[in-house]
């Protein structure tokens, strides 16, 4: 073999190696990436292969899926009363991904868990039988939420407060997952880009908004633990209107004729005065009051319910004027509904907080249960048992003598909290209209915990208010959970 012949033999070998060596590379390296691609079609083409798992509310099923009539996708995902539940199923679609429950179970309810594998599964390769998540909505209470916020723009969660069972999750308006699961442009570029109100927003998981006077709750339960009054009854050292620490303004009150000056924690809920609590707050020092807030939640980054819900927020490093505002929920102070309902619930519980969840248990295809989160749901205490009952009796006071009379209900014990935020430069938009609440029913053993925010309304601006706007959601939402 000459020279040259030797040389081209060589460097063709060579050749043939880098391609062996390319080819095992992608194979065994890279193949899981390209796998996993979200341009890759094999995967949404064999994701909708098969029918998948349901998502399933007091035993019947929110989700299904229908065969399709054309294109190289055999199912496509269907809902049931899907603008009700979209809060809490998410949507799954061919083309724009999976959110919420969908996103998060994905794996169990497209049968790919490998908890779902039989042994013969395994040993063929064959996907499982997809699973089911079964959640712990309470389809009356939802309905009622949803029916009660109507054409409102805002957003309800009512919580168990003994077990953490998210009994309801509703945010308005809402839309239907049934509409994009096939990946319709023209429905996802209105939800997404030309629709102001935002329909895709979870605002009850997902939308910290100043909490206003409901936050007054977070500070009665600080000064009330820290020992700064010993009883919700004691007078407190309040002027009124508050002068504001380094600053050439006051806090005053929305009512000018409520007695507020020097008033006790009760009659402050009752009349939701600022002056005591912006001054409450500065006397604790936010540190305090910062503290008690992460016990009940805020600061919190990771707040799975499982859907993540974003965080809600007691600000740092502010100067007394601004840790003033702090203590009537304004300035930086920002809370989801889920946040603000988690407060009642520790307080109706006795001060002690169980983790909020919104799924119950997963189940395979057989409706043996993989996992189960009722059993496992922790739970820590916020406040001491006599905080949290005095904080309970202020709170039935503010719906039986004060600013939420609308939450009254026949035959239970209610406990509630108004608050309207101001926000805008200037405050010079609609405030929010918040009310949170506890109801014990008197005749059994069934409790709940309830947060409503509505955002924007018909109404007039000087007749928004959380006893005009937010009360009677939560009153209805109570009514249905306690039935």
């Amino acid at each position: 073999m000459n020279k040259t012949i030797r040389r081209a033999s060589v460097f063709t070998l060579l050749l043939v190696l880098v391609l062996l060596v390319r080819a095992t590379w992608v194979q065994f390296y890279e193949g899981q990436a390209l796998a996993d691609d979200k341009d890759n079609r094999r995967n949404a083409i064999e994701l909708y292969s098969e029918p998948l798992g349901n998502i399933v509310v007091a035993g019947d099923s929110v989700t299904g899926s229908a065969r399709t009539t054309s294109g190289d996708l055999r199912y496509k995902r269907t809902y049931k009363d899907g603008a009700l539940y979209a809060a809490v199923t998410g949507y799954s679609s061919q083309v724009y991904g999976a959110t919420q429950l969908e996103g998060i179970y994905q794996d169990l309810l497209d049968g790919s868990d490998t908890r779902l594998k039989t042994v013969m599964d395994t040993v063929t390769d064959k996907r499982a039988d997809p699973g089911d998540v079964i959640t712990t909505i309470d389809p009356d209470a939802q309905r009622a939420a949803f029916e009660a916020l109507g054409d409102k723009k805002g957003a309800a969660v009512a919580i168990d407060p003994k077990s953490g069972r998210i009994l309801a999750v509703v945010s308005t308006p809402s839309y239907d997952p049934s509409e994009i699961t096939a990946g319709n442009s023209e429905v996802w570029t209105q939800l997404t880009e030309n629709d102001e109100d935002k329909p895709m927003t979870n605002r009850a998981l997902r939308q910290p908004l100043p909490p206003g006077s409901t936050f007054k709750l977070v500070v009665a339960a600080a000064a009330l633990e820290d020992g700064l009054y010993a009883s919700v009854d004691d007078r407190t050292k309040s002027p009124d209107p508050y002068p504001l620490p380094q600053s050439s303004d006051n806090l005053t009150n929305e009512n000018p004729d409520a007695p507020c000056e020097n008033a006790s924690i009760r009659v402050a809920l009752q009349y939701s005065c600022n002056n005591v609590f912006g001054k409450m707050a500065v006397d604790l020092g936010q540190d305090k009051v910062r503290a008690m807030a992460e016990e009940f939640g805020f600061n919190d980054g990771e707040q799975d319910v499982p859907v993540r819900a974003y965080e809600s927020v007691y600000p740092k490093d502010m100067d007394d004027a601004q840790t003033a505002l702090s203590g009537i929920g304004q300035f930086d102070v920002t809370a989801t509904p889920l946040q603000i309902a988690m407060v009642s619930a520790a307080l109706a519980s006795g001060g002690e907080l169980v983790e909020p969840h919104m799924v119950s248990k997963i189940t395979d295809h057989s409706g043996d249960v993989l996992e189960d989160y009722d059993d496992n749901a922790s739970s820590r205490e916020i406040v001491s048992s006599e905080t949290a009952e005095q904080l309970q009796s202020a709170m039935q006071t503010v719906v039986e003598e004060g600013t939420g009379s609308n939450a009254q209900i026949p035959g239970a014990t209610v406990g509630g909290k108004t608050g309207t935020a101001q926000h805008g430069e200037n405050n010079s938009k609609t405030p929010y209209a918040w009310f949170t609440s506890y109801a014990k029913s008197d005749s059994s053993d069934k409790e709940v915990a309830v947060a409503v925010v509505v955002e924007q309304s018909d109404a007039e601006r000087s007749e928004v208010s959380g006893n005009g706007l937010a009360a009677p959601v939560a009153k209805a939402v109570m009514e249905a959970a306690l039935r």
